[in-house]
């Protein structure tokens, strides 16, 4: 058997062994890290052999850790990383090239209905009725989107809201506010199984999953790294944010937004946190954009998503796809009867 893992901005690590009574026998760990001292290697394989082939992600890492040395130095990858890649070569876990995605191109539409969308794919790829789903947001009117448990009082300015015909829909993954009018956002969703950031910690799975979204805006001209938690900046500083909601059946929800070209004065009067934000920023100037997608790659919106659309597509077998009725009517239920309900948007005062 055999397993792989790609440290996200490290190398690779792979794993072969064999099985026998339920135990790991033949263990050999490769690849193009570095290691010191390089006698180390042995020990990691010694480590690993005899092991129970239910052994989580924790316990292999935790048995490497305690057969090498307070000297050893992994260099590029890390004893989480062999773990991971054991329990990709059983089975247990697995990598992107395991699947096949559906890619959903931009459609527009109510712009709570693509927060309905996540709750609906994300159940369906719990339960296999769809695959792994990789799909790009468009709306048609505004809309701030907080995440599962910010205060609504604390994050909205009701006057401010009001005043610019701005509703107000919270989504059911956590993170910060989203602050979306037609064209100012690149809004993507990809939802998959379990099995892929199997092992992952919470913040690991989060640079795992964002990692083609790197190599995507490189292709664009920015030069971007991921910044955890869950932020994505560029030279010019943070371009964007994800949020992640891991559903009972086993799908991972990850989506992200990045700002093309936001109105930070509108912006301001509706969040409050965002004001704060922005004055902490030293931002004064009445007419001032947050618009380091547009300006730091001179491209349309459009032409950026079409970029990252090529580059998920060369990395990952795909297949394209659309939403089907069922899906859209179950999110048109959805938003009547959860989304834009006070008792749910107001579930955190």
């Amino acid at each position: 058997m055999r397993g792989e893992y790609k440290v996200p901005g490290g190398k690779l690590v792979a794993v072969d062994l064999e099985v026998q009574n339920d135990r790991l026998v033949d263990v050999s760990v490769s690849g193009d890290f570095f290691l010191e001292p390089e006698e180390a290697l042995l020990d990691v394989n010694a480590a690993l052999t005899g092991l129970s082939v239910d052994a989580s992600v924790d316990q292999l890492t935790s048995s490497i850790t305690g057969a090498v040395g307070p000297e050893t130095a992994f260099i590029g990858f890390t004893p989480e990383a062999v773990g991971i890649a054991v329990r990709r070569a059983l089975g247990k876990a697995t990598g992107w090239h395991d699947h096949t995605f559906d890619v959903i191109g931009p459609v527009t539409m109510d712009p709570a209905m693509h927060v309905a969308l996540d709750e609906i794919i994300g159940r369906e790829v719990a339960d296999g009725t769809r695959p792994p789903t990789f799909r790009i947001w468009d709306w048609d009117s505004p809309l701030v989107v907080i995440g599962s448990f910010q205060s609504y009082v604390n994050e909205i300015d009701a006057e401010g809201a009001a005043k610019h015909g701005i509703d107000v829909v919270r989504r059911v993954s956590g993170g910060g506010a989203m602050f979306m009018e037609p064209g100012n956002c690149i809004t993507y969703s990809l939802v998959v199984p379990g099995s892929l950031v199997e092992g992952l910690s919470f913040e690991r799975s989060y640079s795992f999953l964002d990692d083609w979204v790197i190599e995507a805006l490189a292709e664009v001209g920015v030069n971007a790294r991921f910044v955890p938690l869950n932020d994505i900046a560029s030279d010019a500083g943070k371009i964007g944010g994800a949020a992640q909601r891991r559903f009972a059946g086993g799908s991972v929800l990850h989506h992200v937004t990045m700002a093309y070209d936001i109105d930070a004065d509108k912006m301001t009067e509706v969040l409050r946190i965002g004001r704060e934000k922005m004055s902490d920023k030293g931002t004064r100037s009445a007419n001032k954009r947050v618009d380091p997608m547009r300006s730091q790659t001179g491209l349309t919106r459009e032409a950026i998503l079409d970029s990252f659309l090529e580059t998920f597509r060369r990395r990952y077998a795909t297949r394209d796809s659309e939403y089907t009725e069922a899906e859209l009517s179950e999110a048109k239920r959805l938003v009547d009867e959860k989304f834009s309900t006070r008792e749910w948007t107001h579930r955190v005062p």
